[in-house]
């Protein structure tokens, strides 16, 4: 009997921790990370007229496919209605991994904007290395005295509209352009030279889970597994009243 009266409330605990038990953090898979620039920072990629350096401001950045062995990762406004870049970027393995977001960039002389170099997501041993126009690229090795990967292939620098979805022409041409390296000393060498790709395990292991999103609340859920437990808990004091 004792088992029986223990029922209805361990039966009511188990379906309130299932109705509020945390959910994977939905940001997973596109690596959404708030970032501030304190000051003028340069980016590669295509990137909306007159952005080629964007302001000392809060931007959130965002992996728009990952499907393969190169990224498009976008930079919105802080609202995110707005899409600053859309930026091509390989995986570049680095040793040991922190619990925080991480930018680097190349540095530049005095009184030039700092240039966009990777971004590492919380946690994860390898992050995104831009990738910039060609001739862009040249300058800016020379300048860093460190090799900066670039695309041979021609493709807008700017455009008028922000780009948004993997269809979008630019992004197909993005993620098919050949990439290569360019030396301090100008000279153009395989991608493999200067870029340590991840273990093909990390790359299996951190492979986002793409989920359709949410059409409705989870308070109907909700309300009716209440509803659920109230008639298991019903039952169940019946049951007791005929065995006594």
């Amino acid at each position: 009997m004792t088992f029986l009266k223990a029922l209805p409330p361990v039966l009511c605990l188990a379906v309130l921790g299932t109705a509020f038990s945390p959910t994977a953090k939905a940001d997973e898979w596109n690596r959404k990370t708030v970032i501030t620039f304190s000051g003028p920072v340069e980016i590669p990629g295509v990137h909306l007229q007159g952005y080629a350096v964007l302001p000392a401001g809060t931007y959130v950045f965002k992996i728009l496919d990952s499907k393969s062995d190169r990224h498009i990762v976008q930079i919105f406004s802080q609202d995110e209605k707005t899409v600053y870049a859309t930026i091509l970027a390989i995986p570049n393995y680095r040793l040991k991994a922190t619990d925080k977001t991480v930018i680097t960039f190349r540095e530049r002389p005095a009184g030039e904007p700092e240039a966009l170099r990777a971004w590492f997501y919380p946690g994860r041993e390898w992050g995104e290395e831009f990738v910039y126009p060609k001739a862009r690229a040249i300058v800016l090795a020379k300048e860093t005295n460190t090799p900066v990967l670039f695309m041979p292939a021609e493709i807008v620098p700017e455009v008028a509209v922000a780009i948004v979805t993997p269809a979008e022409p630019v992004v197909i041409a993005l993620a098919a352009a050949p990439i290569l390296a360019i030396q301090p000393s100008g000279d153009e060498v395989q991608l493999a030279e200067v870029v340590t790709a991840p273990p093909a395990v990390l790359v299996a292991q951190a492979a986002p889970v793409e989920t359709l999103p949410a059409t409705g609340s989870s308070l109907p859920l909700m309300g009716l597994l209440g509803v659920l437990a109230l008639a298991g808990a019903l039952t169940l004091g019946f049951v007791q009243k005929r065995a006594l």
